[in-house]
């Protein structure tokens, strides 16, 4: 790529939002603000640009009826005036949402009255959503043919009849991944009243990511070799099939993870996003292939941004979305190695885009959204005048919260690596005052924590900036947006360089005046929990408290007991335990267990399969044995790899910030008592008898 024309400089006032004022009244974040977050997660423009349909996340109360996940509705914004509507609300549970060929309605998954999840379609001029396809078995994706008159969805192939009466009769013996069965393509017409049945496509593989070519004879989607989560991780290859005779006709062999697939108009080319090589971490780099030959080649080599999104402009011409470190960039880049970006303000004006549409004219974009302020919003752009806004607004009291001041902070790891994070400072923070600090640490590590809304229910950026904490997301090494080499050298060196960049994250803080060394916690999820036990095992004497989620304590353990062992392999350790048996047992926090004195909450989901529940009672274990350190473990029934159910979400986060206020600001000592203030309403008295 030309890099001399890949930066374009562009002073664009992007989607700036009104400035608040704070007044007496104004609070910060609270766990219960927090549990009652609504969110845009998925949005798609009309093909002529007049409307938006987006998905909005609608979370249950904690407190008040069931706990479960969240509700997904269906809202409908006006592109020019940003009025909205909700089509379908309440109980509902709305999923990929799509504009049918002619614009004429929105379609979606859902499950209603019905025993399988189905494709429903509603109009935009008002009117019930009609059921146009269903299935035998639950639909799990789908794409409309360019004519709208088929429609292909995914969806595994119906129980055998005689097995199901042998289950019902008690004969339920299980074979550990033996009987696993593939995703297929289904082809269905689109008319609601047809009396023909899907027809199903017979290839090799479990399918994911259809997409039909403009032209409606050829279907491009991906195959993992089985339907295991580690074959559809590190195993998705595309393939071309025939949409009649359901013959393969193309093979493209991406080399490692995948992602997006999107057609050229013309369809001769097909981009796709995908991992460098199969030890790309990620999915982040842009490839352009044939479709006749597969043949591919990367498209965006020398851009190390990671590319989240891509739409074709014409024949010659993809705008993209990247991620660059801790901000975002929308551009182009044409065949030839072209490419232009436009950079995103930083914050307090920027936002952080995470998906984009594109009307048919190419005139009018819908993006997803969010900033320091607030979680995910729809946005549109205009291509002809560069300019954009925010349409929705779904949590107007947020305009009466104060925010700590959020802000990148780049800093020099001791071996000379340049290491940036988002810093969040105490709410009305004092000049030379020194604060506890609570370090969050992201999970993957093939991720990263962009500088826009940073606060859920395990990572409580703005609850901890309220009660007085600095709060600091560090993207260590290993994490995306910096290109490959960056998100690579973590590999083959769990705990070493990658850590480093933790240690010598909070040594710049307390050089800056902002952080009191003796009061640092450490936090995070799954890689992040890895961290966790890391910092409150191996580098005890730097943390004063640790909570430590779905996290890793045994490598040794973890690699056979885990769902993703081969993506652990490529990507993580780049080694079997059966080859360095002593790296796996050194690099895990359960070897320094007898150095920690650092008070550990442990919380893990009963269910998990991603990292094993073991994996959080051998580090309680072993230490409860030692009587070293206060430490407690707390299981959620039901919950896998990261909590779903409302009360289980909100009973993480007000137990994180009670272990982190007892150690960091607290008297410290044994462990707060386990039984928690939920806040649950009392039932109003009884009136006494006359």
């Amino acid at each position: 790529m030309n890099r001399a024309a890949l930066i374009l400089a562009v002073a664009v006032a992007f989607f700036v939002s009104p400035v608040r004022t704070a007044t007496a009244q104004n609070e910060g974040l609270t766990p219960l603000d927090v549990a009652r977050l609504k969110s845009v997660t998925s949005q798609a423009i009309s093909p002529d640009g007049r409307w938006i349909a987006c998905v909005v996340s609608v979370p249950r109360d904690p407190l008040k009826g069931d706990s479960g996940g969240a509700y997904s509705e269906l809202h409908v914004v006006e592109t020019a005036t940003g009025n909205s509507r909700p089509f379908i609300s309440g109980k509902s549970s709305v999923g990929s949402i799509a504009w049918t060929p002619d614009g004429s309605g929105i379609s979606f998954l859902a499950k209603r009255d019905d025993k399988n999840t189905a494709i429903y379609v509603i109009p935009i001029d008002g009117g019930e959503a009609r059921k146009t396809v269903e299935h035998e078995t639950s639909i799990s994706s789908y794409d409309w043919c360019p004519d709208g008159k088929r429609v292909a969805f995914l969806a595994k192939e119906k129980d055998d009849p005689e097995k199901k009466k042998l289950h019902d009769k008690g004969f339920n013996a299980e074979a550990y991944e033996e009987e696993l069965k593939s995703t297929r393509v289904w082809i269905a017409s689109a008319d609601a009243d047809s009396e023909d049945k899907p027809r199903m496509l017979d290839v090799d593989g479990s399918a994911s990511e259809l997409h039909w070519s403009p032209d409606g004879s050829q279907i491009a989607a991906a195959f993992a070799p089985t339907p295991l989560i580690d074959h559809y991780y590190m195993y998705r290859r595309i393939r071309i099939v025939n949409v009649e005779t359901g013959e393969v006709v193309t093979k493209i062999e991406n080399p490692g993870k995948l992602a997006e697939i999107a057609w050229s108009p013309n369809g001769k080319q097909l981009a796709f996003l995908s991992g460098e090589d199969i030890n790309d971490p990620s999915e982040g780099r842009l490839m352009l292939a044939d479709v006749a030959t597969g043949e591919f080649r990367h498209l965006t080599d020398g851009y190390l941004p990671n590319v989240i999104d891509i739409h074709w402009s014409d024949d010659e011409r993809i705008w993209f979305l990247g991620h660059n470190s801790c901000q975002s960039e929308f551009g182009f880049v044409a065949l030839d190695g072209d490419a232009s970006t436009i950079k995103i303000p930083e914050q307090p004006q920027g936002v952080i885009f995470e998906s984009f549409t594109v009307s048919e004219d190419n005139e009018q974009s819908s993006m997803l959204g969010h900033s320091a302020t607030h979680p995910g919003e729809v946005f549109t752009y205009s291509v002809a005048d560069k300019t954009g806004q925010r349409l929705t607004n779904l949590n107007p009291w947020l305009e009466g919260k104060q925010f700590g001041q959020q802000e990148v902070v780049r800093y020099t790891a001791r071996d000379g690596q340049w290491v940036e994070g988002v810093l969040v400072r105490p709410l009305n923070a004092e000049e030379g005052k020194r604060y506890p600090l609570m370090l969050i640490v992201h999970g993957g590590p093939e991720s990263h924590v962009s500088n826009g809304w940073t606060t859920s229910y395990s990572r409580p950026a703005q609850i901890a900036a309220a009660n007085g904490y600095a709060v600091f997301f560090p993207n260590y090494r290993g994490s995306t947006g910096r290109g490959v080499a960056f998100a690579k050298d973590h590999q083959a060196d769990y705990g070493g360089k990658e850590f480093n960049d933790l240690l010598d994250g909070v040594d710049h803080l307390v050089e800056m005046g902002l952080v009191d060394r003796a009061k640092v916690g450490v936090t995070g999820g799954s890689y992040g929990g890895f961290a966790s036990a890391w910092c409150a095992t191996k580098h005890s004497e730097h943390f004063a408290a640790a909570v430590m989620f779905v996290g890793i304590s045994n490598q040794i353990s973890k690699s056979g007991t885990t769902d993703i062992a081969d993506e652990m392999f490529h990507v993580h350790a780049r080694k079997r335990i059966w080859d360095d048996w002593e790296f796996f047992l050194k690099r895990s926090p359960i070897y320094y267990v007898e150095q920690a004195k650092t008070p550990i909450l442990i919380l893990h989901g009963k269910e998990d399969t991603r990292v094993h529940p073991s994996q959080s009672m051998e580090l309680y274990r072993n230490l409860k044995i030692l009587n070293q350190t206060p430490v407690r473990l707390v299981f959620y029934p039901g919950e896998g790899h990261g909590n779903r159910a409302s009360a289980a979400r909100y009973d993480y986060c007000l137990r994180l910030m009670r272990w982190m206020n007892h150690y960091l600001q607290g008297n410290g000592g044994d462990a707060p008592p386990f039984n928690i203030d939920h806040g649950m309403p009392q039932p109003e008295p009884k009136a006494a008898a006359e």
